[in-house]
């Protein structure tokens, strides 16, 4: 069995298979005997895990790229809408700019790993018109952008487990992801909101965005109330609110990739991946 011949053909039939093969391939070589990399049933599971791994790092990528097609142009129609940003324009502008890097970093990514990026879609920033008026009317921007950041905050934490395989694209990721983390922290500041985000707090934005962000129980075990809640207690002088508010505000919770489309889905026009 010439093993570089079956890779061969399999890269005339799938054109992307080269980039999709070529670290898998240097790795195999390097780690297996010769022997070994040339049973069928090993070749079978190299070729097989190659396209599984990269299958759903492509998918991961594409849909944080929808949520970046998405932040990119909301603040782009904003900035041209004639919306009085005073003396916070600068931050947006600069929040825009993030965005559109984003975007480009991730449609490169996804050429990079073998894959095909989606294309922009179509969006309707009044959900239906659950939003109306969100770029005539600066309250209703700042809450769609406020929902918008921290939704992708969420969505780029559920899905980093996803891209562990690949080390180099999940370290982009978690770049994007603590840069939209800031993105958040500043608008709820610009709307007077502490910087926390929990379902108490939602100024406005869809509630599902903070969904469990209640939650005090990690690892299915360890109760964060009665791990640490006499101390913090003690520490609030007593005072029940501040206390539980502490332990709840101090773990920001991830959410699924059909959580977090079903939040975006009345956004976005046309069909989505």
């Amino acid at each position: 069995m010439n093993l570089f011949n079956i890779f061969s053909d399999i890269e005339k039939i799938d054109p992307e298979a080269e980039a999709r093969f070529a670290f898998t391939r240097r790795k195999m070589l390097k780690t297996t005997s010769i022997a070994a990399a040339a049973s069928p049933i090993f070749v079978a599971s190299v070729i097989n895990k190659a396209y599984a791994d990269n299958g759903d790092i492509v998918s991961v990528l594409n849909f944080a790229l929808l949520l970046e097609y998405l932040e990119a142009d909301f603040y782009e129609k904003g900035l041209m809408s004639g919306l009085p940003f005073g003396n916070k324009r600068a931050l947006f502008e600069e929040i825009g700019k993030h965005e559109k890097e984003h975007v480009d970093f991730l449609k490169a990514s996804i050429a990079w790993v073998g894959g095909q990026a989606i294309g922009k879609p179509e969006f309707d920033f009044t959900a239906g018109g659950m939003f109306p008026n969100p770029f005539s009317n600066f309250d209703v921007f700042l809450t769609l952008s406020q929902a918008f950041e921290d939704l992708g905050v969420r969505a780029y934490k559920g899905q980093a487990p996803k891209l562990f395989s690949h080390r180099d694209v999940l370290l982009g990721a978690l770049r994007i992801h603590s840069t939209e983390a800031r993105h958040a922290a500043e608008i709820r500041l610009v709307r007077g909101l502490r910087v926390w985000a929990s379902e108490q707090e939602t100024g406005g934005a869809p509630a599902a965005v903070y969904k469990g962000e209640n939650n005090i129980h990690h690892h299915d075990a360890v109760d964060l109330i009665s791990l640490t809640y006499n101390k913090l207690l003690e520490m609030a002088g007593g005072d029940q609110t501040p206390a539980e508010r502490i332990v709840r505000e101090s773990f920001d919770e991830p959410l699924t990739r059909e959580e977090v489309l079903a939040i975006a889905g009345p956004f976005v026009r046309t069909a989505m991946p």
